[in-house]
């Protein structure tokens, strides 16, 4: 049966005459109206299965009972009351549970936020005064948020920095390890690990390492497209930051909370941030970031360098305690490991029979697939990603492409083997519908992205 979308057309046309630009990346008109696990129903009475989960934001699906119930329970006992100048039990209470669940044996503190832009601020506030030192490293196809800060750290897009200059200073970008497009031009089994090389040759000639606060990385490139690089890399990376006394920050807002098969990405590379910045999946889609740190680089600014009115909100801190709590229970780290596992090998299955698919990635379930125009020029194929995600979105299904040509594939860890494999049978049909040029060019207006 044919999908009919005229109220979320026509929702989407009063969007654009009231909302700005600034704040919204068009795929296709779907205005959600309730979701429930990991279905999705839209305001015409279309449903899809969520392969986008929020943007990685609703590890636990949609609108979980027990995270619902924590809501109503505590906004039937209060609201909010600033925690800049009071306090409420629920702060305490998720601190101590952030603190349990992130890596490192040694002493931590937690500053609360609002969104993981915020929190990629406060480690760069946090980093500076406690090493009394300023200049920031970052990676090339990192992102990191919107506000300045977070800006200043990402490098992913021209758009977010056109027109807004200047930017924060003494923040420096340095390749990211990406074997399969190596931004250096090497190969993998004879690179020598170029890219950490790079790194060691600017401490050598123009980036004293004794001015560096903090190296601040994606564990797993999301944006950039489901990156993830060599083990090895990381490790010498981390053991070049003890070296010289650089604290090594972990931004794990996209993945986070089970994403990749463990509570955070980092945890795949066997080293201990010092510091860990978190939000998305936190709060099970309500507004909340954290900043687990050790204690003593956390004791290093004094209110109010830190503090917003809505900071650790206790409606916040209600779901996301009972966010942990889901996660814990319904053992979806695991589920996110075995099914991520799962979709990996559907998807190579895929790649043998269709030569668009270039490269398959990730980790848990957090998955990227690259498409290509051919195996030999590795061409990105923007084009299908486009065509591609709005033929899945006409099937029922959620998928949206980052990176230009790499599908995202972030489904809710509640997700079933059902619903999951319905999705994976969706793309593979939408796949052989562009190959055999059924999906037409005027989806290329329609469907924008990144």
């Amino acid at each position: 049966m044919e999908k009919k979308y005229e109220k979320c057309v026509e929702t989407c046309k009063e969007d654009s005459k009231v909302v700005s630009f600034a704040s919204r990346i068009h795929y296709y008109p779907l205005v959600v109206k309730k979701a429930k696990g990991a279905i999705v129903e839209d305001l015409d009475g279309n449903e899809y299965i969520d392969f986008l989960a929020s943007a990685g934001a609703l590890n636990t699906g949609h609108s979980h009972e027990n995270v619902v119930e924590a809501i109503k329970n505590q906004v039937d006992n209060f609201i909010h009351y600033t925690t800049g100048y009071m306090y409420n039990r629920l702060q305490v209470e998720l601190a101590k549970r952030l603190i349990e669940i992130t890596p490192g044996n040694f002493p931590k503190k937690v500053a609360f936020g609002l969104t993981g832009s915020d929190a990629n601020d406060g480690a760069i506030k946090f980093s500076r005064a406690y090493t009394g030192r300023r200049k920031i490293i970052s990676f090339i196809k990192s992102y990191h948020g919107s506000t300045f800060g977070s800006i200043s750290l990402s490098a992913i897009s021209l758009k977010m920095r056109r027109k807004i200059g200047p930017i924060l200073n003494e923040v420096y970008h340095i390749p990211y390890p990406f074997c399969y497009r190596c931004p250096l031009s090497y190969k993998k089994d004879s690179c020598g690990m170029v890219c950490i090389k790079e790194l060691e040759n600017a401490f050598e000639s123009f980036l004293p390492p004794e001015e560096v606060a903090a190296v601040v990385m994606e564990p797993i490139a999301g944006d950039g497209g489901i990156i993830i690089p060599p083990k090895e890399y990381v490790k010498r990376l981390y053991q070049l930051c003890k070296e010289n006394g650089i604290l090594f920050i972990s931004d794990e807002v996209q993945q986070g909370f089970g994403r990749t098969g463990k509570w955070f990405g980092i945890e795949h590379f066997n080293v201990e941030p010092d510091i860990i910045v978190m939000g998305k999946a936190i709060a099970s889609g309500m507004p909340l970031s954290a900043i687990v740190g050790r204690s003593e680089i956390m004791d290093s600014l004094e209110a109010p360098a830190h503090l917003f009115t809505m900071n650790g909100h206790p409606v916040s801190c209600s779901a996301a305690i009972a966010t942990i709590d889901i996660i814990k229970d319904e053992k979806l780290v695991e589920k996110s490991r075995v099914l991520g596992e799962y979709a990996l090998m559907r998807f190579e299955e895929l790649k043998e029979k269709y030569e668009i698919i270039g490269d398959v990635r990730g980790c848990g379930l957090s998955i990227g697939v690259e498409l290509i125009k051919d195996r030999k020029s590795l061409e990105r194929n923007n084009e299908a990603a486009k065509k591609i995600c709005y033929r899945c979105f006409e099937k029922g299904l959620i998928l949206t492409f980052f990176a230009g040509n790499v599908l995202r594939v972030q489904p809710p860890l509640v997700i079933t083997k059902e619903e999951l494999d319905r999705g994976l049978d969706i793309i593979e049909e939408s796949i052989i519908e562009y190959l055999e040029g059924k999906i037409p060019d005027s989806i290329l207006e329609e469907s924008k992205g990144w």
